[in-house]
């Protein structure tokens, strides 16, 4: 059984477990709802300690476990709110004025997400930093709500319980995970970065085959 408390910690992890000692599965859902609003929270930290805190006895694993899962689901509202609220015409304006970027890109995202938004939002919500992104486009789009709710809750559910149970597992060693989710992370923003680096390339080899050669003067 651990025997560290909230005092011992610091930064992230100590403010987690002391908020779970305060509020219980409400401080779990708390802490998860404003790791959805504001991304650069690491729920890689904080759902750990949610399970660090159940192992101590402040809450319980299931009510750390609905804590978090009901947290990431209002977090998820609010932005497909904020999608929603924004609209279609009113991001792709905003995303035609992002140098490079043309309204076939839009639109051409704009069919993927139809045909694939389902998996999208269902897979995102296990996805370092596209856990939160992934519900403007459905809000934008109009995901239908009630699919939009069961495919982040049953998501979310699946996150939240191996990173929770986890940390429960392991106690005191509970920052035995962050190699793991940090290597995820890590692949997610390399993949992101060869993915706009490619973009960009394309993009301007694009247009430099569309600008004319200037005629020599005879």
């Amino acid at each position: 059984m651990a025997t560290h408390s909230a005092t011992e910690l610091d930064g992230v992890a100590g403010a987690t477990v002391e908020l779970m000692e305060r509020w219980g599965g409400l401080g779990a859902g708390l802490a998860i709802a404003a790791e959805n609003l504001f991304p650069p929270v690491p729920s890689e930290v904080i759902l750990p300690m949610a399970g660090f805190a159940a192992r101590l006895g402040d809450l319980s694993l299931a009510e750390a476990i609905i804590g978090a899962t009901v947290g990431s689901l209002v977090g998820a509202w609010v932005l497909y709110g904020l999608g929603a609220w924004l609209g279609h015409d009113r991001v792709r304006g905003l995303a035609l004025r992002i140098p490079l970027v043309a309204a076939e890109d839009i639109d051409k995202t704009t069919a993927w997400f139809a045909r694939h938004g389902t998996k999208a939002v269902f897979f995102g919500r296990m996805v370092p930093l596209f856990r939160s992104f992934i519900s403007v486009p459905a809000g934008t789009e109009r995901m239908n709500a009630v699919v939009f709710t069961v495919l982040t809750l049953l998501g979310s559910l699946v996150w939240n319980s191996a990173l929770i149970s986890a940390g429960y597992a392991l106690g005191a060693n509970w920052h035995a995970i962050d190699p793991y989710t940090a290597t995820l992370q890590y692949v997610v923003l390399a993949a992101v970065a060869v993915w706009a680096l490619r973009f960009v390339m394309t993009r301007r080899r694009r247009l430099r085959s569309a600008t004319p050669t200037p005629r020599k003067k005879s």
